[in-house]
């Protein structure tokens, strides 16, 4: 049985969740072609002028960040935090649900929760402990009537794969550079 809905509903339907799988198909059957192909850098550049709010910007996509006044900003978008837990909250969701459909398991809905544990002192450096989150929980809820060890194990290899639950769990290497605005056009100093 096919059920239809309307572009405001938010239920998923088998016909959506058709769409998921037929997208997600064929983007695998593309890399399976040219797994080189499917390596790539993404670019996101942000600037910061007069004051603490930052645009960022990654090809027709932006947003604003900013501090409150509190730490002497002017609260012109949420913090830098509140994006990298949003982009954790929606990559596991958003990769739980595409594998969900891709396989055929009916989520009506996935919530996910993130609770990060923080000593703010560390970010002024009066803290010997890290600034980085001390502790992360994620909460994950589906709602579906599937069988409870086919959702855990779905879970559990979306998360394996999942590039942002990674970033955060997994040590990387992460390098940076520092460039002055007179040095334009100059090679980078060692």
């Amino acid at each position: 049985m096919t059920m239809m809905t309307s572009e405001t509903d938010a239920k998923p339907t088998p016909v959506r969740d058709e769409v998921i799988r037929q997208a997600q198909t064929a983007v695998i059957e593309r890399m399976r072609q040219d797994l080189v192909a499917a390596c790539n850098t993404l670019v996101t550049t942000g600037r910061i002028d007069e004051g603490l709010t930052c645009h960022a910007s990654q090809g027709k996509f932006h947003a604003t960040m900013d501090l409150g006044p509190g730490m002497g900003g002017d609260a012109a978008g949420p913090s830098p935090g509140f994006f990298a837990r949003a982009a954790i909250v929606g990559c596991v969701g958003i990769g739980v649900k595409m594998m969900a459909a891709r396989e055929g398991l009916v989520f009506r809905s996935v919530d996910v929760t993130i609770e990060c544990d923080f000593d703010d002192a560390a970010l002024m450096g009066l803290s010997p402990r890290t600034a980085a989150p001390l502790e992360s929980r994620i909460r994950i809820e589906v709602d579906t009537d599937e069988d409870r060890a086919a959702v855990r194990s779905l879970v559990d290899r979306a998360l394996s794969v999942d590039p942002w639950y990674l970033a955060l769990r997994d040590a990387q290497v992460v390098q940076h550079e520092i460039h002055m605005a007179a040095d334009a056009g100059a090679a980078p100093a060692a």
